[in-house]
């Protein structure tokens, strides 16, 4: 009973004392501050890594160098099958075609109304943001279209690579025998394999007097060698930056030198003068003939309307000949249609012209 009521009791206390607590007080002074905290680790220095590209000033002048530029007219692109995509050539012939290829690998149908090349062709989103992040749309090495399983790394050239390159296998690799049929005036590898030139690799490499050298050696498989190095170097003379047209200034830097042309050590001019004789031998086989065209045309001084012949480009004439001669074409043309006459790889252009000249002479 005493314990019952002393916890009533002791209830009833803290009820009373609770009911009667005053109100709060005011909130005492603040107390000292402590001490400081050490300096925290300096943060990177700042940049301007955007406007390196993206000022006014810049933008401006690539565009106006784009403007000189074949890319932008379009002229060997768009009027070439831009919208075809049965044939390949719409994902490299318009930029609606490359923009799919590198987003998806592939052209799945034919491009209604393509366009010739703009920014957002070859550039898309950047990644890193560091100075070197062009946003290329494409960037990993290639595989070459002739052979999927060669490989090969341009740096920051793989873009061009992937449609800078042989669409077909040399003819004995493609159908191996004795002979071998060409059924179209446009059969060969490319308009433009300026990869497989470069990289040393694709060709018909016919035995002869000289070794090939090993694909990827050439000198011009370095960085300041390779596409962008000598097309897309420091603007000036209407030469490189974004006209792709190739810079002499860039190469007389690497070359020690201070030509006035291209021609180092004259191979421009030795790789002409065997190109030309290749090209009168196939003639002489048949393989090769030049387009002649008779066409009706005003005389301006008599008025009257006369039949002119006028006289084209070189092409194959098809039909199946010994697989040598055959070969021999592959290679002749794929590198009248490289345009470097031998600066792209010296060496190899030499061995692949100077053995396909040996094996069309006859025997004495």
């Amino acid at each position: 009973m005493k314990k019952a009521f002393f916890i009533l009791f002791t209830c009833c206390a803290a009820i009373m004392f609770t009911s009667c607590e005053g109100p709060m007080g005011p909130a005492g002074t603040d107390g000292v501050d402590g001490l400081a905290g050490s300096d925290g680790t300096d943060g990177v220095d700042g940049n301007v890594t955007c406007l390196v590209c993206h000022s006014g000033d810049n933008m401006q002048a690539v565009k106006e160098q784009f403007y000189q530029s074949v890319h932008y007219a379009g002229e060997v692109a768009v009027d070439y099958a831009g919208g075809n995509a049965g044939w390949g050539c719409a994902q490299c012939h318009s930029s609606e075609g490359f923009i799919e290829f590198a987003t998806n690998g592939s052209v799945g149908e034919n491009i209604s109304s393509p366009s010739a090349w703009e920014c957002q062709t070859c550039h898309s989103l950047h990644t890193t943001f560091e100075a070197d992040d062009y946003a290329l749309r494409l960037a990993e090495p290639i595989d070459f279209i002739y052979d999927e399983t060669v490989t090969a790394d341009f740096g920051n050239s793989n873009l061009c690579a992937n449609c800078h390159q042989s669409r077909t296998a040399e003819p004995n690799t493609a159908s191996p025998g004795a002979t071998f049929e060409i059924t179209s005036t446009h059969y060969g590898p490319h308009h433009g394999a300026q990869s497989n030139v470069l990289y040393g690799t694709g060709f018909a490499e016919i035995s002869g007097s000289i070794a090939y050298p090993t694909a990827g050696s050439g000198n011009h498989m370095a960085e300041a060698g390779r596409c962008t190095g000598c097309h897309m170097s420091t603007y000036g003379n209407g030469q490189g930056g974004h006209t792709w047209n190739p810079a002499l200034d860039a190469c007389n830097d690497c070359h020690g030198a201070s030509d006035t042309d291209f021609n180092y050590g004259g191979v421009q001019t030795s790789t002409e003068t065997q190109l030309d004789e290749l090209r009168d031998m196939l003639v002489g086989l048949g393989v090769v003939e030049q387009a002649v065209e008779d066409v009706y045309e005003l005389n301006p001084e008599t008025g009257v309307i006369e039949l002119v012949t006028t006289v084209g480009g070189y092409h194959p004439v098809p039909g199946t000949y010994p697989m040598l001669q055959v070969q021999a074409f592959f290679n002749w043309i794929g590198l009248e249609e490289d345009r470097s006459f031998g600066a792209h790889n010296p060496k190899y252009v030499k061995a692949l012209l100077t053995n396909s000249i040996e094996a069309l002479t006859p025997v004495k």
